[in-house]
């Protein structure tokens, strides 16, 4: 890789250090998070499945996520030699190909585990895998459009996980009621990941990548944003109240509220804002996944 420049050695194989920055252990949090609500939503104890729920949850986040992570890197190497040539990759701390043959790695070990737990969580980590490939490499690359490239990650990060760990947990289907929640936060996820791109509009804008905040201008994609993730919640609400669980329907629409209240003030500066809404709003977010978790525990079977 003579056109990256680099301070750093080129080494033949990659270190321990530079294969964990190549997988970004600090992304796995949001997939895992959402594979503990899936747990959660099965109700199923602990102790009864706990091999499955430990494999799922390396699934979820060092292997799908992390495979994600390092396509992600490699297929951005050269938009990365030009805007962020610290990044592993245009550094040369990931030496020759490896980034993608450690996704191409953690990619076939995914499709061995969920063949391990079962076909519904095959079928979600053949989804996921698919999606996180496409998003990044040629010729698709979602990631070019706004709208595709942050449904796709909505979906990976929060859907497809907790699908796959009530699957994991259940040992089969579900529910459909663990699907619709499921689909309504990934829908919501979609706005959080509009979100996300602010931090990169010049860059994204640079590279002719159409990310929302690039086609429709930071207010537009900032009220869009803002628009997926209350409607999807909104929609939990409802949902929960007409399956009989109104406490946590009341819990989830509190913080609902307070997001509300959060939304106005990013709305005065997106792109101020943006980074400080995702620390805040989104915990907000999360948190009312883990109350809809628990009102799924006692309304399974209802529709």
């Amino acid at each position: 890789m003579a056109q990256f420049a680099t301070a750093h050695p080129n080494p033949a194989y990659p270190t321990l250090s530079a294969t964990i920055a190549l997988l970004k252990p600090i992304t796995w949090f949001a997939p895992m998070w959402a594979f503990g609500c899936g747990v959660v939503a099965s109700g199923v104890p602990l102790q009864e499945r706990w091999v499955a729920i430990v494999l799922g949850i390396l699934l979820a986040g060092p292997l799908v996520c992390g495979a994600s992570q390092a396509a992600n890197d490699w297929y951005d190497r050269f938009v990365d030699a030009i805007n962020e040539p610290h990044r592993v990759v245009p550094s040369g701390r990931m030496p020759g190909r490896w980034a993608f043959y450690i996704a191409a790695m953690a990619s076939v070990i995914s499709l061995w585990i969920g063949y391990l737990l079962g076909p519904w969580v095959l079928g979600a980590t053949v989804v996921g895998l698919v999606l996180a490939w496409i998003y990044s490499a040629p010729p698709l690359r979602l990631k070019r459009n706004g709208w595709l490239g942050a449904a796709a990650v909505g979906l990976c990060y929060e859907g497809l996980p907790w699908f796959t760990a009530a699957a994991a947990a259940l040992g089969g289907y579900p529910g459909h009621q663990t699907l619709i929640i499921a689909v309504l936060y990934s829908i919501g996820a979609h706005g959080i990941m509009t979100l996300n791109d602010f931090k990169a509009v010049e860059g994204d804008r640079r590279m002719g990548l159409a990310s929302l905040p690039v086609t429709l201008g930071t207010d537009r994609a900032c009220r869009v944003a803002c628009f997926f993730m209350a409607a999807a919640q909104i929609a939990v609400v409802a949902l929960l109240i007409v399956w009989g669980a109104p406490v946590h329907a009341a819990i989830v629409a509190a913080l609902i509220v307070v997001q509300l209240g959060l939304m106005r003030r990013l709305l005065a500066d997106p792109e101020g804002r943006a980074a400080w809404y995702n620390a805040t709003g989104t915990t907000l977010y999360v948190l009312g996944m883990l109350a809809a978790a628990f009102a799924l525990r006692g309304v399974q079977g209802g529709l």
